[in-house]
């Protein structure tokens, strides 16, 4: 969404959208433990997970905050483990955006009944 803040868009579909960074950033700190002081001391922390955590790109995150002002279309997976309801449904309220919620999808919609439910929401948040 950062690089794409001064783009002339007409409509946006995001699927499972990260719409709060530094959130997710704090919740994976969270995971692993690490606290801000130590991140901003090491730099960068590898955690057991798969992820770096990366003292610069959480400041970048929070020098660049998004702005978002493009009618867009959310869906988003009850079983999301990256981004909570909440956060995603504060967002969408924030934006104006209409959100889906498909209760039982995941952050990666993959099974073949969710990529028919991906499939339909394409089609009728394009026609929308």
């Amino acid at each position: 969404m950062s690089a794409l803040n001064h783009k002339k868009i007409d409509k946006a579909l995001f699927i499972s959208p990260i719409v709060n960074m530094e959130k997710l950033i704090a919740d994976m700190m969270m995971w692993a433990n690490v606290t801000e002081n130590e991140l901003e001391s090491k730099k960068e922390i590898n955690t057991g997970f798969g992820e770096t955590l990366s003292w610069e790109y959480l400041c970048y995150v929070r020098r660049n905050r998004v702005k978002w002002s493009v009618p867009t279309y959310i869906l988003y997976g009850g079983k999301d483990n990256l981004t909570s309801k909440e956060t995603v449904t504060e967002f969408a309220n924030k934006i104006g955006a209409k959100l889906t919620v498909k209760e039982d999808g995941e952050h990666w919609f993959h099974t073949d009944e969710q990529m028919k439910f991906l499939d339909r929401w394409i089609m009728d948040s394009i026609n929308n």
